[in-house]
């Protein structure tokens, strides 16, 4: 089947109410050119995702707005402060968490320990026993040992310590990999309710039909380019194309 027209026009200016707002995005591992010009925004309150097929660039986008590349050209503003430029550690405090796929759990310290970890950078952040309503699973374990958990619960353990830090934004990457269909719903119920508290949130998320139940705006990305946007109202009509995109 042939693929779609690329249906995305040149980026436009920044809108006004652009919490982040990413335009002619360059990045590189070492000699690796990975991203070509991303252009993409999301708006305060919104949750967001980057779908495409595996080595499109959508991970090392979340860590070129977190400073964790090796070398980033282009524009990330958030909040209206440019990131180009800066450090990982002063982009967190400006209010950005991101939630690695490996999830990151420390293996000598407990549930509890993990949890308290990562400073709080920003009044506003969840209480520890906030998190546990969110996650009833960590309450129950919080003296396990972090690497004892089931996948699923180091999941939860992970995204519940950036919910501490009173970061503004979220850059979520794969939540779901791995897990059981049971498990995965309970992320998606809790990604609901986080967006539901305010939080704006960018996933990356190979399963487009979890994708699909939690977003407002899915775009497409494909060698290092953004090169469509589709908004949830407009998803079942434009599934042929998402298919063929993700080539399924």
């Amino acid at each position: 089947m042939a693929e779609p027209a690329r249906k995305m026009e040149p980026a436009p200016a920044p809108a006004g109410d652009a919490l982040l707002a990413v335009r002619d995005l360059h990045s590189w591992y070492g000699e690796s050119h990975i991203l070509h010009g991303m252009n993409f925004e999301v708006k305060k309150g919104e949750l967001v995702t980057l779908i495409g097929r595996n080595g499109a660039g959508k991970t090392t986008t979340l860590k070129s707005i977190m400073g964790i590349v090796g070398q980033r050209k282009g524009s990330i503003a958030f909040a209206g402060q440019e990131l180009v430029g800066l450090p990982s550690h002063r982009i967190a405090r400006l209010g950005l968490a991101f939630c690695p796929e490996e999830r990151g759990i420390f293996a000598s310290l407990n549930v509890a320990e993990n949890l308290l970890l990562p400073p709080m950078i920003r009044p506003g952040g969840m209480s520890v026993a906030e998190i546990h309503t969110l996650f009833p699973n960590l309450k129950e374990r919080e003296k396990s040992q972090g690497t004892k958990l089931s996948g699923g619960e180091q999941q939860m353990l992970a995204i519940g310590r950036i919910l501490r830090t009173g970061a503004e934004m979220l850059l979520l990457d794969e939540p779901t990999e791995g897990l059981a269909p049971v498990i995965i719903e309970q992320i998606g119920n809790a990604i609901r309710k986080m967006k539901e508290k305010g939080f704006t949130i960018l996933l990356v998320e190979q399963n487009f039909r979890f994708a699909a139940t939690v977003a407002d705006r899915f775009y497409v990305v494909e060698h290092g380019q953004v090169i469509d946007m589709i908004p949830r109202e407009k998803l079942e009509a434009r599934m042929g194309d998402v298919e063929n995109y993700l080539g399924v």
